[in-house]
C-alpha cells in the first residue's frame, strides 16, 4: 500500500466508510496487526485532555496510543487546521509511524494542496504518498448502490422508483440512500403501496421543490439541516464542532445572497448568534471556500438547487 494515503472528497461520499473497509481488510489478512481508525477531532480532544492533566505521563500515553500500532486510519484531518498544538503533535506521530514502516491513511475534504493554513511541513509529508479523489457516483454506480440497499434491506420496490432516485439525485451516496430510506419508512407509516407517484410525493422536498414558494431564511437553515443530517436546532445552538460550525456557515451564506432584506444581525439571531460579525466572516470564509475548493463549491450548489428548482 502506498504511504500515506490520502483520500479526499465531498460530504457524504463514503471516505468514511471506505476508511472502516481498509482497516477491517488489514484486520481480515492479519489478525494481530494493532490498527486505530479515529478522527482528527477525537486525536485533538485526547490530545487537550493530556495536556490539561498537566501530567507527563498523561503525555506518554496519549503518544504510545498513537505511535505505538502498525496502522493509523485518521478521518477528516481538516479539522487539526489552525489547531497549531494538534498539528505538531501529528506531525511528530506522523514522522514516528513512516519511520518505522508503518501505514498511515488520511482522509480530507479537500486535496493537500488546497489546505492553505495547513502547515507546509504537514502538506509535503501527506503529498508523500498516493491521492486519491472519491468523486460523486456516475448513474451506473447510484443504481447499483440502490439495488444494494435494496437487497440488503429486503426492500420490494420497483426499479421505475430506484431509476427515479437515481436520476435525480447525484450529489452523494449518503443522500442517495436516504432518499430511499425515507421512502420505505413513509411508506410503512402510512400504510401506503409504494408506486412511482407516491415516491415523488415524499421526496418532493428533496428533488423537486415548489418553485413559487417563497425563500426564506427558515427553508434555507431546515434545507441545509437536511442535507448535512443534523438538526436544525443544532445549528442555532451553541455547539462548535465542526460537523454543525461548517453547516451553520453555509447556511448564513445562503441566508444573505438568497432572501432578500436579510440582515446579518437577524440572520444571526435565527441562528443563535448575537453579534453580526459572526455572520460577516461565516459569510466571507464561504465565499473564499467556494473560491478555492472545488468540493466546497459543489455542496454550496447542490444545496441551491434543493432550495430553488431549476
Amino acid at each position: 500500500m502506498y504511504n500515506p494515503l490520502f483520500i479526499y472528497g465531498g460530504v457524504g461520499l463514503g471516505k468514511t466508510h471506505l476508511m472502516h473497509s481498509i482497516g477491517n481488510f488489514i484486520l481480515d489478512k492479519d489478525p494481530s496487526a494493532k490498527v486505530r481508525c479515529v478522527t482528527s477531532e477525537i486525536f485533538t480532544n485526547e490530545l487537550i485532555t493530556a495536556i490539561r492533566s498537566e501530567n507527563q505521563q498523561a503525555i506518554v500515553e496519549f503518544r504510545n496510543k498513537y505511535r505505538n500500532i502498525d496502522v493509523l486510519l485518521i478521518d477528516d484531518i481538516q479539522f487539526v487546521i489552525g489547531k497549531e498544538r494538534s498539528q505538531e503533535e501529528f506531525f511528530h506521530t506522523f514522522n514516528s509511524l513512516y519511520e518505522a514502516n508503518k501505514q498511515i491513511v488520511i482522509s480530507s475534504d479537500k486535496p493537500p494542496k488546497d489546505m492553505s493554513t495547513l502547515e507546509e511541513r504537514l502538506k509535503s509529508r501527506f503529498e508523500m504518498g498516493l491521492t486519491v479523489d472519491v468523486s460523486a457516483p456516475d448513474y451506473e454506480t447510484r443504481m447499483a448502490i440502490l439495488l444494494r440497499k435494496t437487497e440488503t434491506e429486503n426492500y420490494d420496490i420497483d426499479n421505475e422508483i430506484l431509476e427515479y432516485i437515481a436520476n435525480n439525485i447525484k450529489s452523494n451516496i449518503r443522500e442517495l440512500e436516504g432518499a430511499l430510506t425515507k421512502i420505505v419508512a413513509f411508506s410503512r407509516v402510512s400504510k401506503t403501496p409504494i408506486d412511482l407517484n407516491f415516491a415523488k410525493d415524499v421526496l418532493k422536498d428533496i428533488i423537486s421543490p415548489d418553485a413559487n414558494r417563497e425563500i426564506t431564511p427558515e427553508l434555507i437553515i431546515n434545507t441545509v439541516a437536511e442535507h448535512f443530517h443534523i438538526s436544525p436546532a443544532d445549528m442555532a445552538s451553541r455547539i462548535k464542532s465542526q460537523d454543525i460550525v461548517f453547516p451553520r456557515q453555509i447556511a448564513m451564506y445562503l441566508c444573505r445572497h438568497l432572501t432578500q432584506g436579510s440582515s446579518l444581525k437577524s440572520i444571526g439571531a435565527l441562528l443563535g448568534r448575537k453579534d453580526h460579525t459572526t455572520v460577516m466572516h461565516a459569510i466571507e470564509k464561504i465565499q473564499h471556500e467556494i473560491d478555492t475548493n472545488e468540493s466546497t463549491k459543489n455542496t454550496v450548489e447542490v444545496i441551491k438547487k434543493k432550495i430553488i428548482p431549476n
